[in-house]
Order: structure tokens, then C-alpha cells, then sequence
């Protein structure tokens, strides 16, 4: 069952894929050739009368598909192929015998290539027995290197041993260097110049930036004897001028004596770091590395008038001379020169015991690990040429499309890749080189592309299907002078109709939107600034105006099409600024976004509501106890609104048996259903917009029915307690009106008034007698 979901969903994917490529974009469409060069997919129906009167010629270009559903017959579209051609194919040497063996077949091939449309071819790579090797041993003679010199005056017989079992056409050269002999370098008192070293320590030489001592001999006895004569210099600053020397070894390749046919190596062996590009300021040295050989008596002439190399221009030398850097060090910068390998393609890094005793075993290590892994690449690839490596062998790395590696690639075993080229604009001649790092061998590769139409037109210059006023062309009309339209039909001074001018108005704007003219009601579109047309029914289009990124039009990673970037393939956003990836968007389950978004741009584009950054939770959503409660209801209780058809309803977003799926997040629920039960259950979350598994308790909490005495003796308490509130509130009423009263009888009593008169007939006593024993009480 999984392998047939799986071989449904690859047809499927299969089928998609192939739909999105078969798309016509048009472009410029005036002619077949502008058709051709509008997209990979575009073919042009040269059928006579494919068009109708007054419609655009654009109509001709489209996919095949599209043409054939529109009655162009299929032996009357023009579609031009990919070419190729190989030219020099010589077979792969099993083995080195004194003439120039063959690693990399083909060697020499020409493409022509239709725009947009890829084309793969096989390159074939075997590693030949007995390669000839030259190894030019480089050493860091400062003072601190004085016992590993010792000991490396003794290593020309076990380097000659450990070279031969590779082949018998080895060679050894033996360079020396320590550092620019200017301040603050080395210290330029006279003295010092020529004995830098400690007082006690006698054979010490002058000091020196780089020194050539031989070149690539083949005899032991020599070697021994240059290297016996070398004795140990002296600089102050721990940094040395190692790149310097890499920098005229590799450039001097006629002293050093290099050979065209054989594996180059540089073993730099030294304990201490590197100056490099900058650092010469220090010395006041302000002229930067002109990248020339200046060597004289064996000696680097410009050392102290011309700044060190940078890590940049000693990797593009080191890969044009093919040769493959061993930095032999010790453990202290180790991290050091294994970030500077890093940085240059083929190289190795290996740790040197304190007194070098072990560069030999080192070295036929570094050699193994150098040599076994084969890497392809490119050289001055032009403009809009994509080209991709597929390794075909035991051990492959990735499809790439700067490199493809096969490793562990033994002697005499022969190994391929797949190499795709595709080209994305019209060019003619253009070359570049593919080759294996680090080895001579080259295939050259010619592109050329085909962006014009051959059609077979008949010789009449006076054709019926152009009114006899022209000849056709790839199915249109090619008019005779003093005659213009799509079917010759206007002659050039005759007034346009009101109506033909209407058609080349877009929205009855401005006529071919003031960037063509209208000619027998069809716009001929002007040239742009760049040097193209404009295009479309109304000259609206150009493939100058997109959007861009880092200063580059589609940001460098794909093509502006009418305003608008079509990507390629390895990108994507509005300005192509993305590589296509879903390495931000995929979440704990390994799906994309939760299933609520689309990736675009390595981020999560969430549907509304919810939330980045991978759309996990959401914001105004409804809650999912409320919206899934009737299909709750009805998958576990068989009621509610839903019962009727609860599995229609429902199935697609709630799932009431387990599933074998992600739980994003979970929620229990207690709700009230249709009748009044509690219900009580469990939502997860499941990976999708409305996807949810239940788990239901299967008991309801619901109320007990009514008593009817009770309700009876209810109601009849509520009349009687209705009747008192009544009465009470009547006599309240009352009590209120006459509590009115009185303090309104009250306050007119305050206000009345009493007349005082005295009486005419009383008069008060004349006399008045004290009694004397009255005592006042």
C-alpha cells in the first residue's frame, strides 16, 4: 500500500513538474526568431491563415500543446533543438609511458543550444598509473626550525622511497624562506642583517624573503647535497613570508622547473603563521603583489618594495598552475592553516612532529587523500551559462553547480560525471574549460545558441495570402515596398480608420501606450534605451524594468520577463533573492508550516489568522470546543443537528478514531449540547488548517426532570406571595399620601398668626404691700 501512495504521488509530482515547465512566456513576437527566443517551450506555427484578420502575430508563439488544441497542424510548428558535437574524443591511457597520457575524454566539443533549454553530456576522468609527480619542498628557515633543517638534510633517500611507489617519474626541487628583511620583520642592523641568529649558534646565513635553491631534479645525491648547504636564518615577528614564497613558486614555473604532464605539489613545512595581504603597510610598503614572477640569481628581487599576497591571489595562481598545496605544520597552527586550506581548492593540512621526523609519512598521506578525490570544475564561464555537475561513481558528494567530487577514486578506475549546460540568452562562440582540479587535463566547450527560425518559404513575391503585395515568411507576410499590415493590405499614405487606431488602444489610454506605432490597427513597438524592443498587444511590455537585488536585475538569478523575474530554478521571491529552501519552515513533525502556509523565501507565508513563524498558533480563530461541538454530539452520542448526516459533515476535519499524526497542540472541552447535557471531551490538533482528533467521554451530565407538585405548590406560593407585595405595596401608598398631608397641615399651622389686645376694663394695682416674713421660698 505505501509503494503504491508512492509511486500515486511521484506520477503526480512527475506530472506537475512537467506542466510548470511547458509554459510559453511571450516575449518580443513579431517573428519566429522573436518567438524562439522567448522562452525554452515556445514554438511557432508557421501555418498560413493561423491567424486571423487583425489579430496579433503573438498568437503563433506558443507551447506545442497549446498550438495543436488551436488547429495548427504538428508538421508546421518550428521548434529548434539542442546541438552537440564532439570534436576531439581521444580514448583514456591506462598508464604513464613517457608521452602525454589522456585522464579526461572528451576533450574538445561544441554546443548549440536553444535558450533556456538544458542539455547534459557525459565526461569521462580515469586516474593514469604511474603519473609523473613533481614535489617542491618549501621550508620555513627561521631560527626556530633549526632542528627540523637537521633532520631534513637527511630525508632526500626516504622522499625519493616514498615518491617511487607512487611512480617512477618523480622529481624533488627544494626552496627556502623566512621574511621580508625590513622593519619590523627583521632586524635591519647591519650586524643582524647578515647573522640574525643567536650569538652561540655559528652557521647561521643572512637574511632573506624567498630563496630558489634546485630545481626539480630526479637525483637523490643532488638534492642531499643543495639541501646539506642550507643553514638556518633568523627574523624577529613570528609570522613568516610563506606566502610570498608559494606566491613566485607558482609563478616561476620555468625555474622551478615545473613539468607540463604531472602532479605538482608545494609541501610548505614551517611552525609558525603567515603574513599576508595589508600587513606590509606596517613596513611602509604600500605597493600591493602584481602577481609576476621577479626572481633573479635565485632570489625573490621585490620582496621588500612589494606587498604580500593576498589568500585570494595565491588560490587563483596555485589553481592555474595546477598545483596542489601540503601544509605541513605543527600542532600550534594547526587551526591556522587548516582555515587557509579552507580557502584554497586541492590542498591538505598535516601535523609535523616537533623535529619533522615524520614529513615522509606525512606527505604520502597527504598525496593519497589529494589524488583520490577528483574534482571537476569550470574556467571563464560566460555570462547567463548555468552549467551543473552530477558525480557518477562509488562515492559521490553533491550535485553541484559550481564543482561535482567523486572520492576514493582509486588508480586505473574510471569514473563519470553528468554535466549539464544550459544557456539563458543568445550568444555566439562563447568558450570555457572544465577540468579536473589540480590536473592538466581539459575539455574545451563551445556555446553557441540557436535563436533564429529555419523555415522553407516559397519563392513568390507576390503571394495570395499577402494580396500579392508580399512574400511569405515563417507563415506571415513579408511586404512589398509602399505596403504595410499584417496581410499587406494597407499601402503606406492611406488614413487610418478611426476604428484600426481604437485597437491600439489599451483601456482607451494612449495609442501602443506611447511606446509604438499603430499600423493597420496592430502596434509595431519602438526600441528601448538598452537596445531591445518593447513587446505585448500594446508595446506595455519591456525586460529592462524588474525588480532588483544587490544591483542585479532578478538579482543575477533569473530572467525579467514583462516587469516581472521568472526565477530559475534554484530561486525564488520577487527579485529572485531567495534560494529555494524549506529548511526555515519545516517544524518538529518534518511537515512544512504545520500545513497552514506555503514557504516562500525559507519563511512560513501563513493563511489568515494564523501566526508566524511557522503558523503553529492562531489569533481571532473561533474555538474549536464551540465550532466542532455538533459533530462531537453527533459522532458520540448519534443527536444533535448533525445526526442525519454526521460522517458528510464532519469527516473532513475531525477525526473520531485514532490517527497516526503529529498533535500540535491539545484542549479539553466541556460544553452544553442541543438537549441540555454537558459534554465532555478532548481536542488535539492535528497538522492542516481545521484538522482535529476527539476523544470523548462517553457519559453526559444532564439535569433531572421537573416535579409537578412542586411546581403546582410553587406557583400557588408565588400568587399568594404576589397578592401580600400587592396589599403592602397599596397600603405603603396610602401611608405615603397621608404623611403628605399632615406635614402640609403642619407647616400651615406654623405660619399662622395671633392679634395681641389688652383689655380696656383692667387696670394694674396702685399699692403694693410686702409682707416682712416672707422669706421668698
Amino acid at each position: 500500500m505505501d509503494w503504491f501512495l508512492f509511486f500515486i504521488l511521484l506520477q503526480m509530482g512527475v506530472k506537475g513538474r512537467c506542466q510548470q515547465e511547458e509554459v510559453c512566456l511571450k516575449s518580443v513576437v513579431n517573428s519566429c526568431g522573436d518567438c524562439i527566443r522567448s522562452g525554452p517551450y515556445c514554438v511557432w506555427c508557421k501555418q498560413l491563415n493561423f491567424t486571423k484578420p487583425g489579430e496579433q502575430e503573438a498568437v503563433r508563439c506558443d507551447t506545442q500543446a497549446q498550438l495543436i488544441g488551436r488547429g495548427c497542424k504538428k508538421e508546421e510548428i518550428i521548434s529548434p533543438q539542442n546541438n552537440l558535437k564532439i570534436h576531439k574524443r581521444e580514448s583514456l591511457s591506462n598508464s604513464f609511458n613517457e608521452q602525454e597520457p589522456v585522464q579526461l575524454s572528451p576533450q574538445k566539443i561544441s554546443l548549440r543550444l536553444r535558450p533556456g533549454l538544458p542539455t547534459t553530456f557525459s565526461v569521462s576522468f580515469k586516474r593514469v598509473e604511474g603519473y609523473p609527480v613533481d614535489l617542491y619542498y618549501l621550508m620555513d628557515l627561521s631560527y626556530s626550525m633549526k632542528d627540523d633543517l637537521e633532520n631534513v638534510k637527511e630525508l632526500g633517500k626516504d622522499l625519493f622511497a616514498a615518491l617511487k611507489k607512487i611512480t617512477k617519474y618523480a622529481k624533488i626541487g627544494f626552496g627556502a624562506f623566512v621574511d621580508k628583511t625590513v622593519l619590523p620583520y627583521t632586524n635591519t642592523n647591519k650586524e643582524k642583517l647578515l647573522k640574525p641568529c643567536d650569538e652561540n649558534y655559528q652557521q647561521c646565513q643572512a637574511a632573506f624573503g624567498y630563496r630558489h635553491v634546485l630545481s626539480m631534479t630526479s637525483t637523490e645525491e643532488e638534492f642531499k647535497s643543495k639541501v646539506t648547504e642550507q643553514f638556518i636564518s633568523g627574523n624577529l615577528d613570528s609570522p613568516e613570508g610563506s606566502l610570498d614564497a608559494m606566491m613566485q613558486a607558482a609563478l616561476c614555473g620555468d625555474k622551478i622547473g615545473w613539468r607540463n604532464s604531472s602532479t605538482r605539489l608545494i609541501v610548505l613545512t614551517t611552525d609558525a603563521g603567515f603574513h599576508m595581504a595589508g600587513d606590509g603597510k606596517l613596513a611602509g610598503i604600500l605597493e600591493p603583489n602584481d602577481e609576476h614572477c621577479h626572481m633573479e640569481n635565485n632570489l625573490y628581487t621585490n620582496s621588500i618594495e612589494m606587498d604580500y599576497p593576498s589568500v585570494g591571489q595565491l588560490a587563483v595562481q596555485l589553481e592555474k598552475s595546477n598545483i596542489q598545496p601540503i601544509f605541513a605544520v605543527t600542532t600550534n597552527v594547526e587551526t591556522v592553516y587548516t582555515q587557509l586550506s579552507q580557502r584554497i581548492p586541492k590542498s591538505a593540512v598535516g601535523v609535523l612532529s616537533s623535529d619533522s621526523k615524520n614529513v615522509v609519512q606525512l606527505i604520502e598521506s597527504a598525496y593519497n587523500r589529494l589524488s583520490s578525490k577528483v574534482t571537476l570544475t569550470h574556467d571563464n564561464l560566460p555570462d547567463n551559462v548555468r552549467v551543473i555537475y552530477t558525480p557518477k561513481c562509488e562515492h559521490p558528494g553533491p550535485t553541484g553547480e559550481s564543482e561535482g567530487v567523486c572520492d576514493n577514486v582509486q588508480v586505473g578506475q574510471e569514473i563519470s560525471f553528468n554535466v549539464t549546460v544550459t544557456a539563458y540568452s543568445c550568444m555566439e562562440d562563447k568558450s570555457f574549460t572544465i577540468r579536473p582540479q589540480g590536473i592538466k587535463d581539459t575539455l574545451t566547450v563551445t556555446i553557441s545558441t540557436n535563436c533564429e527560425c529555419q523555415c522553407v518559404d516559397p519563392g513568390l513575391n507576390k503571394h495570395p495570402h499577402c494580396n500579392e503585395k508580399g512574400n511569405v515568411s515563417c507563415g506571415i507576410c513579408s511586404c512589398s515596398e509602399g505596403s504595410i499590415g499584417q496581410f499587406c493590405e494597407c499601402s503606406i499614405g492611406r488614413r487610418d480608420e478611426r476604428t484600426l487606431r481604437a485597437s491600439c488602444q489599451r483601456q482607451n489610454g494612449t495609442e501602443c501606450e506611447g511606446r509604438g506605432d499603430c499600423v493597420c490597427g496592430r502596434c509595431e513597438c519602438h526600441t528601448t534605451e538598452g537596445g531591445r524592443s518593447y513587446y505585448g498587444d500594446f508595446c506595455q511590455c519591456d525586460d529592462e524594468h524588474c525588480e532588483k537585488f544587490q544591483n542585479k536585475l532578478c538579482g543575477g538569478n533569473g530572467n525579467c520577463k514583462c516587469g516581472k523575474c521568472e526565477c530559475f530554478e534554484s530561486h525564488e521571491g520577487s527579485a529572485c533573492q531567495c534560494r529555494v529552501s524549506e529548511e526555515g519552515c519545516r517544524t518538529p513533525n518534518n511537515t512544512v508550516c504545520y500545513g497552514r502556509g506555503t514557504c516562500k523565501c525559507n519563511r512560513c507565508e501563513c493563511k489568515e489568522g494564523y501566526q508566524h513563524p511557522r503558523c503553529q498558533t492562531c489569533l481571532g480563530c473561533t474555538d474549536p470546543c464551540q465550532t466542532k461541538l455538533n459533530c462531537i454530539e453527533c459522532l458520540g452520542f448519534d443527536s444533535g443537528p448533525f445526526k442525519k448526516n454526521c460522517s458528510a459533515a464532519c469527516s473532513k476535519s475531525i477525526y473520531h478514531v485514532m490517527v497516526d499524526q503529529f498533535t500540535i497542540q491539545s484542549k479539553k472541552c466541556h460544553q452544553k449540547d442541543s438537549g441540555g447535557c454537558w459534554i465532555t471531551f478532548n481536542l488535539d490538533q492535528l497538522v492542516g488548517e481545521d484538522n482535529y482528533k476527539a476523544e470523548i467521554v462517553k457519559q453526559r451530565d444532564c439535569p433531572a426532570p421537573p416535579s409537578v407538585t412542586a411546581i403546582i405548590g410553587g406557583s400557588i406560593a408565588s400568587v399568594a406571595l404576589i397578592g401580600i407585595l400587592l396589599l403592602m405595596l397599596i397600603k405603603l401608598l396610602i401611608y405615603m399620601k397621608d404623611l403628605k398631608e399632615l406635614r402640609k397641615f403642619e407647616n400651615e399651622q406654623k405660619k399662622s398668626k395671633w392679634a395681641k389686645a389688652d383689655n380696656p376694663l383692667f387696670h394694674s394695682a396702685n399699692t403694693t404691700v410686702l409682707n416682712p416674713t416672707f422669706t421668698g421660698e
